[in-house]
């Protein structure tokens, strides 16, 4: 038995990257970026064995907060440096932040401690903002952790909010710059990911100021 449960474990993975950075406008003088984290495993400690979600830098900063808090004993790995002006047009700079957030998952999920916090997983596989990823995993939303991770893997079913905004933002004096260049304002629209699964982009989503 000790045997098979090695074997099984040597066998499971979890495969993430970040990719597809995307410039929404702000405003005239105001842009930020998000990216695209897909996550594929065979790991029992997922509930979706295939996702697609899209995330800001403050996003991360906030699980990062989040994780430390349960993870006192573990020193986490650390994210890639914010930058107060963050030049959406240097390609090298966009890869190296992708670079170091994809690190920062792939040590994260390796972690049997912090794979047992809920918000990990919303963040990961649901498109909650993160005021309610913070409310549901204490049980104060009218739905559970899995509820919103499945309903986020349908795309024929509503989201369960829009995506709220929070403060701070990194800007840059134009948004046509990497990918695909979106303007905030516009809702109801679906994005073809690089993943070939379609996202709706919620209504209203970026108005508010916040970190790339």
């Amino acid at each position: 038995m000790e045997h098979l449960l090695e074997n099984l474990a040597r066998t499971e993975f979890v495969s993430i990257s970040v990719r597809d950075p995307r410039v929404y406008k702000q405003d005239v003088w105001h842009t930020y970026l998000d990216y695209q984290i897909c996550l594929e495993t065979n790991s029992m400690c997922f509930r979706r064995k295939w996702s697609s979600v899209r995330r800001r830098y403050s996003e991360f900063v906030w699980l990062r907060q989040s994780l430390q808090q349960n993870g006192l004993v573990i020193e986490l790995p650390k994210l890639p440096p914010w930058m107060p002006f963050f030049h959406l047009r240097s390609p090298e700079q966009v890869a190296l932040r992708m670079k170091g957030l994809q690190t920062f998952l792939e040590t994260v999920v390796q972690c049997p401690l912090l794979l047992s916090d809920s918000r990990l997983h919303l963040f990961l596989q649901s498109e909650l903002s993160v005021r309610r990823m913070e409310r549901c995993a204490r049980g104060q939303t009218r739905y559970t952790v899995a509820e919103a991770i499945h309903r986020s893997g349908s795309a024929c079913v509503p989201p369960l909010e829009e995506r709220s905004c929070d403060s701070d933002y990194e800007s840059c004096s134009s948004s046509s710059v990497l990918g695909l260049s979106v303007d905030a304002s516009q809702s109801g629209h679906f994005l073809e990911t690089s993943c070939g699964h379609a996202h709706r982009l919620s209504e209203g989503r970026g108005l508010g100021l916040q970190l790339s």
